[in-house]
């Protein structure tokens, strides 16, 4: 029992009695059952990051179950060299991005009929209690982006850039845009 108990702690993350790495082993042979132990470990994460990214619920629910889909065939490039959720989070990322550019009209038609509600919001956001989820999926679409991988998630300019496949430059100039943007739906002005 006690070689359980070190070996639980050891892996870290636990899911029922099985530690993640004894599930993620276990997926890659083919267990379905182990993979969606380790999807009911990460899919509120994942959706998080693809409702940060898209902006939209519905694109969001659609893009973790293609996140999922795709770490199913792909888990055997999972090396363990980094924990699974660390691998996860850059494949949920990137696998949004891509979900995105094929959606592409679509976004861009949800951001041009919403962009005629941005004083509106900013107006209401006057208020004391600031909805800042709420304020992020208004931000345009590459603003948004950028903001979440480099605000929200930590990535380095250079990684969003190439993630998103622009300059650093732009980025830089899409995380100063998002920024001003915030402020401004939150009635703050700059001194």
């Amino acid at each position: 029992m006690e070689h359980t108990q070190q070996r639980v702690v050891h892996a870290d993350v636990v899911f029922g009695n099985q530690s993640e790495e004894a599930l993620i082993s276990s997926a890659k042979r083919g267990n379905k059952q182990a993979f969606h132990s380790l999807y009911e470990m990460h899919i509120a994460r994942v959706y998080a990051l693809c409702y940060r990214l898209t902006g939209e619920k519905g694109m969001a629910e659609d893009a973790s179950q293609e996140v999922f889909i795709q770490v199913w065939k792909k888990l055997d490039n999972f090396d363990g060299q980094s924990l699974f959720s660390t691998w996860l989070h850059s494949v949920t990322a990137n696998i949004t991005i891509s979900y995105m550019r094929k959606q592409k009209g679509w976004v861009q038609r949800m951001f041009n009929l919403e962009a005629s509600g941005i004083h509106e919001m900013a107006a209401e956001s006057n208020s004391t209690d600031i909805d800042l989820e709420g304020l992020i999926v208004r931000l345009p679409e590459r603003a948004r982006m950028v903001f979440v991988l480099h605000a929200l998630e930590g990535y380095r300019h250079e990684e969003v850039a190439t993630m998103l496949n622009m300059a650093v430059g732009s980025s830089k100039a899409q995380f100063f845009r998002a920024k001003q943007l915030l402020k401004d739906f939150m009635g703050y002005e700059d001194e």
